[in-house]
């Protein structure tokens, strides 16, 4: 029985501008298929175990043939499997999502259209120009700046386009972009009339280069500005002086290295993404099931009830300490009159997730904070559980024993080395492509050193941010010079250090 394909619209570039269907069809696709000008962050929302095709053309460099990624698409849906066509943009907006689906209809496959934002509109919105605007524009175009190459002749009316329409969007435009702007003086479109191009729209590293049509071939040539762009013709452009609000963000232009977990780095890269910074997720670390294989936390877990006090120090501690609980049949009411005390605000808010308001939170997130605030509640004898990390700082156990505390470690989770792209992250380093990195823990210092084999060369033109003394004091330990510390210790605390650091 053959399997049913989606022939998905990925958006303009921006991950995020994908459609909720787009998302919901990668979550349950058993083969993505996907597009040069897909980004590869989209994966995140496919299962594990998804099979990954990459079929990307770009300008002289096609990984496959049309007529093979169509028949592809095809053979794999025969195979019964659900199958996601990741495409940039709108499938059918010169996306040849058409001849895709005339080929799976031929094969008797079952396919859907789901359809995505063009760049035709969005990367103009990104760049600040509205393809319409009442006092400007009541209409726009949208035409293929590449035709098919096989015909012969061109299939576009350039006499009366050139100035019927008061918005033209050209996709795919920038190599023929000497023939585009002649055709449209010769056809009675002004030199002088307004004109843009806007390179990677909606993404992190996009460039706006403002023009006319009589001046874009010499200034396109002078700035050496490069596919993939949409060139856009009209008064509208003039418009970008006005409302121009993408690429004057804080952090635009900026690549910030996110050295944070994976299963963590999504927040850090969001709150930078949203203020205009390119993020490279380059997870030093991940987290796992420790060495002992939770005999330590089972032990705890077996006489649960018989704590005083637990305190959590982490985010993770609170997750993998309640996943392992669970596991047990047991749940919060295991835990019984115990207080509970969470190392900062983000612990205390994970907490929450399941039921529990932390009893104690110190202002100063670390462990020196906890003992400071536990120094009254704290008795001779006072049973106290510590799920923790495999390995941390002794400095929270030792010190509650001094006050007189029989304080039980539990290990919760380990960190080691991510399996990051290692040879991708020493080249960007090498390129002078990373303006900062960002590190969350002492681990995110430790295993990026050895992702990049202890050659601190690499990070000397770098900035580092670090979230807080702890993980400060690590980079030094490794000769590491701190550029950014957060004031208060968590990823918001960070990110607003990070904006306001003198770029």
């Amino acid at each position: 029985m053959n399997g049913m394909v989606y022939l998905v619209g990925a958006g303009p570039g921006d991950y995020r501008l994908i459609t909720l269907k787009g998302k919901e069809c990668l979550e349950k696709a058993d083969v993505v298929i996907c597009d040069y000008l897909a980004d590869k962050r989209l994966m995140a929302f496919a299962k594990d175990d998804v099979e990954y095709i990459y079929v990307g053309k770009k300008a002289g460099n096609h990984a496959m043939r049309q007529e093979d990624i169509s028949q592809l698409i095809a053979d794999k849906a025969k195979e019964g499997k659900c199958v996601v066509r990741l495409k940039g943009g709108d499938p059918f907006v010169f996306g040849r999502g058409g001849e895709e689906a005339e080929v799976l209809k031929k094969n008797n496959v079952a396919f859907e259209i789901v359809p995505g934002i063009s760049s035709a509109i969005a990367a103009p919105a990104y760049a600040g120009i509205p393809v319409t605007n009442r006092k400007v524009a009541v209409s726009f175009a949208v035409i293929t700046g590449h035709e098919d190459p096989t015909k012969g002749k061109s299939d576009i009316n350039w006499e009366k386009l050139a100035t019927a329409v008061d918005t033209l969007v050209f996709l795919m435009g920038v190599g023929n972009l000497p023939h585009i702007t002649s055709q449209l003086i010769k056809y009675g479109r002004s030199a002088d009339t307004p004109a843009a191009l806007v390179r990677w729209g909606t993404k992190a590293e996009q460039e706006v280069l403002v023009t006319t049509v009589g001046n874009a071939v010499e200034d396109v040539k002078k700035h050496n500005l490069k596919p993939p762009a949409v060139f856009v013709v009209g008064n509208v452009v003039n418009l970008r002086q006005t409302i121009q609000w993408f690429d004057n963000k804080p952090l635009f232009g900026k690549n910030i290295l996110v050295t944070r977990a994976r299963e963590q780095a999504s927040k850090l890269t969001t709150a930078l993404e949203d203020l205009g910074a390119n993020c490279i997720e380059a997870p030093a670390i991940k987290i796992t099931t420790p060495d002992d294989d939770f005999a330590s936390l089972d032990k705890a877990i077996a006489k649960i009830g018989e704590y005083e006090w637990i305190i959590f120090t982490s985010t993770n501690g609170v997750d993998r300490f309640f996943a392992r609980l669970n596991e047990k049949g047991l749940d919060v009411r295991s835990l019984r009159d115990a207080k509970i005390a969470a190392i900062g605000t983000a612990t205390a808010n994970k907490l929450k997730n399941y039921g529990i308001i932390a009893d104690k939170v110190p202002t100063m997130f670390m462990a020196e904070g906890i003992l400071n605030v536990l120094k009254d509640d704290i008795k001779e004898g006072t049973k106290v559980l510590i799920p923790r990390a495999q390995k941390a700082r002794e400095a929270l156990p030792i010190g509650l024993r001094q006050l007189g505390a029989v304080v039980d470690v539990a290990e919760t989770y380990t960190t080691k080395m991510a399996d990051t792209n290692k040879e991708e992250i020493k080249a960007l380093l090498k390129e002078h492509k990373v303006d900062m990195v960002t590190f969350t823990s002492s681990s995110t210092v430790e295993n990026l050193l050895k992702l990049i084999d202890e050659d601190k060369s690499l990070l000397d033109n770098v900035a580092k941010a670090s979230i807080g003394p702890i993980t400060a004091n690590t980079c030094e330990k490794h000769g590491l010079t701190v550029d950014v510390e957060a004031d208060v210790y968590t990823i918001d605390g960070l990110v607003a250090k990070i904006k306001n650091f003198g770029w």
